[in-house]
């Protein structure tokens, strides 16, 4: 497909003015707007319950020691990474998510 260059552009913009009207265009543009935000709220959250399902199953195929207080994590720990300090959190997030599934079950 050959580059679009501002001609090209503004020829298909006035089409679409022609097409649509003047008036359309906006409400058009937010009504696609409105559903890109919808959608991609919507495919975070499969994303999100996709990754729950797995913590759940590697959760629940790990054998379950006797519930143990949780360890607050150090509030100075300067030489841990952003990325180990996120996996130490969702460390204790599926322990605490485990300890309240035993609770209720």
């Amino acid at each position: 497909m050959p580059n679009l260059g501002v001609p090209e552009l503004l020829i298909i913009a006035g089409v679409l003015v022609l097409l649509f009207g003047a008036k359309k265009l906006p409400e058009m543009a937010r009504g696609v707007g409105k559903s890109l935000r919808i959608f991609k709220a919507e495919t975070t959250k499969l994303r999100e319950d996709d990754d729950d399902s797995v913590t759940q199953a590697t959760v629940q195929a790990q054998p379950q020691p006797q519930a143990q207080p949780v360890q607050p994590l150090p509030a100075a720990a300067p030489a841990l990474s952003p990325e180990e300090q996120a996996r130490q959190l969702e460390e204790q997030a599926a322990r605490l998510r485990a300890q309240s599934a035993d609770k209720n079950a």
